[in-house]
């Protein structure tokens, strides 16, 4: 009969021995994340009859985005005593991501670069051209629709840090506001 001491040690070898040639199975089985690239569209600026497409590459919780929009804001939305003001802009984000699998919350940031032409409300059709350089923080949520389908609302701030100041437009002078607020509601798939 085998001592009590005995099948300890049996029972202790032969659980080490199942660890050790289950582990790397389990270490395998939990893959590292891997790289994505998805599309993405804004509504807002189709709804202003501009467009709004996104490139993204990403794994784990970042990514990297470069994007461009073409936006024209409503009158309501600028400065009084200046009309059809129309926005091209280019902008490079990184992301950041509280889970895995682009799931939930993110937060953004990066540099904008931002061409615009701004008319005068009395001379609508002589608009003036400008660049900005803002930079932007942006925070929203993933939810997914179905697969790798997503709808993401999310609200931002652009700050203006360079670019053109006093701009002439005919005879009164537009300078961009320090602060840019946006929020939209994005469409997006990933492979």
């Amino acid at each position: 009969m085998i001592s009590r001491k005995i099948r300890l040690q049996i029972f202790t070898i032969g659980f080490l021995l199942l660890g050790i040639s289950g582990g790397p199975m389990c270490i395998a089985q939990k893959q590292a994340p891997t790289w994505n690239i998805g599309i993405e569209a804004d509504v807002l600026p189709y709804i202003t009859g501009g467009y709004f497409g996104a490139l993204w590459v990403g794994r784990g919780k970042w990514r990297s985005r470069i994007l461009t929009a073409d936006v024209y804001k409503p009158d309501w939305s600028t400065k009084k005593g200046f009309s059809n003001h129309h926005i091209t802009a280019y902008a490079l984000v990184v992301d950041r991501f509280l889970y895995e699998g682009w799931k939930g919350w993110w937060v953004s940031g990066g540099p904008v670069l931002w061409n615009g032409r701004i008319a005068s409300s009395e001379f609508k059709t002589n608009p003036t051209s400008f660049t900005n350089i803002l930079v932007n923080g942006s925070i929203g949520h993933h939810f997914f629709v179905y697969k790798n389908f997503y709808i993401s609302p999310w609200a931002g701030i652009s700050l203006n840090v360079a670019g053109d100041k006093n701009i002439k437009v005919v005879d009164k002078i537009y300078n961009l506001p320090f602060l840019n607020p946006e929020m939209s509601l994005k469409l997006g798939i990933f492979l």
